[in-house]
């Protein structure tokens, strides 16, 4: 853990302390669900050397930027990843390996969903280096995946898991709660048939509704019924907690369980504000160079993207984050992991410590601990974190 000593010497680079890893996005469905907002698109057809040519212009190009870090995990994210195809995984993972030094136990993740997955394909991701899937099941319920808009069943969910626990060490799963028409009971119930799966890491969401989908098109005609009122939606995460807790999976961030050890490295990196390169179309990124911190966002547009990979001009400007935005980043991150955060580096990149009044007033109401050393979210806060950021915030 970083010391206080910080105060005394050099701050040492964003990478050392929270890692450092890579983000490469996938950005072809096989179908977009009516509730993602995230940058999908179907397409009949993909040139997957294309994509796989402009995947490696950009590690390159990436790898003179930022040479001589230590990597710590690559995530091939989307979008459905599992419909690239397995020599370009492989390709991509091998230029890695020759752009940057690597940790001994290099963690790479792949999500999938379980309609794209074949053993065969499988064995061919595991075989280029792929150590972790992260599937998208969402749902063990048939009428409520119809309802998502997901292509699969659940028996080929379960068989997909089957699959996959075959080919890779570390594997891990979505699910979706507070759907429509769903009671406690139900959530309890599908929550353990989820965890008897064994998998070694669950990411539980609370099913919101995103501007720019079609639920959220549904939601404002009306037409989105059985959503569970919000003290119903507050139950459900706190009977998550206990279930989860009791099968030896605990909460180490908001919506994500895992059993010691097996926590998402990648995602880490994001919560403990360490830097990461955004590669692909939508892709973001937090990089420091040079004594300076920067936000990168590549283009949205697939077509825009592939275009501009062949110039290296993928990107939009970049922005130069000031000291008081870092912290304020590092502060809205790490207060959703169980770790907290360190407050001498919240002060060194803010300028100034964290409010005295604040950190009083969440201690005395349980929503925090404080020591010299860690602030952190209880689990009586965790359900009201977002009160307890702006009141950080607001009180600097």
């Amino acid at each position: 853990m970083p010391s206080p000593n910080w105060l005394l010497g050099r701050l040492p680079e964003n990478w050392q302390i929270g890692g450092f890893g890579l983000y490469l996005h996938w950005p072809f469905c096989q179908a977009k669900c009516p509730y993602c907002d995230f940058n999908s698109h179907v397409a009949r057809e993909i040139d997957q050397t294309a994509w796989k040519d402009a995947y490696l212009r950009e590690i390159d190009r990436y790898a003179e930027l930022l040479p001589g870090r230590v990597l710590s995990s690559v995530f091939f994210g989307g979008g459905t990843p599992s419909l690239m195809d397995p020599d370009v995984v492989a390709a991509i993972l091998e230029r890695v390996r020759e752009s940057w030094p690597q940790v001994n136990d290099l963690e790479v993740t792949l999500e999938a969903n379980p309609g794209s997955v074949e053993a065969g394909r499988f064995h061919g991701y595991a075989e280029a280096g792929v150590s972790r899937v992260s599937m998208g099941i969402q749902a063990l319920n048939d009428a409520d995946l119809r309802r998502l808009g997901r292509i699969h069943s659940v028996a080929e969910a379960r068989q997909a898991f089957d699959i996959a626990t075959n080919c890779f060490d570390r594997v891990s799963f979505d699910l979706i709660y507070a759907r429509q028409d769903q009671t406690l009971e139900d959530w309890q119930s599908e929550l353990r048939d989820g965890l008897a799966m064994a998998a070694d890491h669950l990411s539980l969401y609370q099913l919101t509704i995103e501007d720019g989908t079609a639920f959220a098109d549904r939601y404002a005609a009306g037409k989105l019924r059985g959503l569970p009122p919000d003290d119903l939606a507050a139950d459900m995460y706190q009977a998550t907690q206990e279930v989860c807790d009791a099968a030896g999976l605990p909460a180490y961030e908001v919506s994500n369980h895992a059993k010691p050890g097996a926590e998402s490295r990648h995602n880490l990196i994001y919560w403990r504000y360490g830097d990461y390169i955004g590669i692909g179309p939508g892709a973001h990124g937090r990089i420091s160079q040079h004594g300076n911190r920067y936000a990168t966002e590549a283009f949205s547009s697939p077509a825009k993207w592939l275009t501009g990979a062949q110039s290296g001009t993928t990107e939009k400007p970049r922005t130069i984050l000031a000291g008081p935005e870092q912290a304020d980043e590092y502060l809205m991150m790490g207060l959703r992991i169980a770790d907290g955060i360190d407050p001498v580096r919240y002060e060194r990149l803010a300028g100034q410590p964290l409010s005295s009044e604040a950190t009083t007033k969440l201690v005395d109401l349980g929503m925090i601990t404080a020591t010299p050393e860690r602030i952190c979210v209880t689990d009586q806060g965790r359900m009201l974190l977002n009160a307890i950021i702006i009141e950080f915030l607001s009180g600097i």
